[in-house]
């Protein structure tokens, strides 16, 4: 499975170069999917969705199969990882993990494990 992501301090690029080397970047939420795909993205201000996510999966959705977010717990513990919900409730996939900043190892793990299992 193909892993989209987006990062703005690049917290989430470091969790996906973690994850895989097979990973695109969502610059401007105009690129393409034509296969499965997982996204990882940020949590923008106080749990919002990124504008230019919200754009990827306008031409994306229908091949979305689970989200992980990530956030800050320290900045935002009441909003932490609102992103992920969000997209879970509104594209009716699974938020299979929220991680603070770039995740920590056994997130890694976690997510390895989900993708092979989903492969």
């Amino acid at each position: 499975m193909k892993i989209f992501y987006a990062s703005r301090m690049g917290k989430v690029e470091t969790l996906a170069k973690n994850i895989s080397s097979d990973i695109c970047k969502i610059e401007n939420g105009t690129e393409f999917s034509n296969e499965p795909f997982l996204l990882l993205t940020y949590t923008d201000g106080n749990g919002v969705v990124p504008q230019s996510v919200l754009d990827f999966l306008n031409n994306n959705a229908s091949n979305l199969k689970a989200v992980v977010a990530s956030g800050s717990m320290a900045r935002h513990a009441d909003t932490f990882c609102f992103a992920g919900d969000i997209i879970a409730k509104n594209y009716k996939v699974p938020c299979i993990l929220k991680v603070d900043g770039s995740g920590t190892e056994e997130d890694v793990n976690f997510i390895k494990k989900y993708l092979a299992e989903n492969n």
